[in-house]
């Protein structure tokens, strides 16, 4: 009997509904390692968004193949770092017994993280702002959910000392968590990928235009 035979069906059904997602090409989102420890069954993904004049060609994130990818872009880490706009982490829970925190066998916990202008970085609704990107993105999507919570955090660096010519520059991390409706998670992953591509300054998709899928779980 194989690992995939021993899994609850609802969390199958919902790494199914993930691998059915469709998102923006900007993005770049893969499979990461899951945490073990915050609930039975979890599944994780990662999400990249850089400045076009680092894009790369989409590619494995699986196996050998990541493994090639990770050594042929090994050589320039410093480029993608400064191009960098948006980074996040979308974590799917499942616990078959269930969860009086969570209000349900699901739970969504993400973490988006996005290098921001000086006047914008400075709004004191900054935070208000983010939670609503989310909310909207949610609604936008068709995603139902209830006791949702999160914490949004503006970072100021500084740099000193040697690093002293560099400008200063603020970050907002969001860290947010939700209850999926249903096991059905697509449409929540594309609401999340949406909000990490908001996080990066890229304009909404014109009406009517559909998003291309994106990096998929094997």
């Amino acid at each position: 009997m194989n690992a995939i035979s021993q899994l609850p069906e609802d969390f199958l059904y919902a790494l199914g509904s993930l691998r059915k997602a469709q998102c923006r090409r900007e993005l770049r989102l893969g499979e990461i390692p899951a945490p073990t420890r915050l609930a039975p069954y979890a599944v994780a993904m990662g999400a990249e968004v850089f400045a076009p004049s680092t894009a790369r060609r989409q590619q494995p994130v699986h196996g050998p193949a990541a493994l090639a990818f990770a050594a042929d872009s090994a050589g320039s880490p410093d480029d993608d770092e400064d191009n960098e706009l948006a980074t996040g982490r979308f974590i799917l829970l499942h616990d078959p017994d269930g969860s009086a925190v969570w209000d349900g066998e699901f739970r969504i916990v993400t973490y988006i993280r996005a290098q921001l202008e000086a006047d914008m970085g400075n709004d004191e609704m900054l935070g208000s702002v983010a939670w609503t990107w989310l909310v909207e993105a949610l609604e936008n999507h068709g995603a139902p959910y209830r006791a949702a919570g999160g914490t949004a955090t503006r970072i100021l660096s500084e740099s000193f000392g040697t690093l002293a010519g560099r400008p200063e520059t603020i970050d907002i991390e969001l860290r947010a968590s939700w209850t999926p409706a249903s096991s059905d998670a697509r449409p929540h992953l594309e609401a999340w990928s949406d909000m990490v591509c908001t996080f990066a300054g890229l304009p909404p998709l014109p009406p009517g235009v559909t998003p291309l899928p994106s990096r998929r779980l094997n």
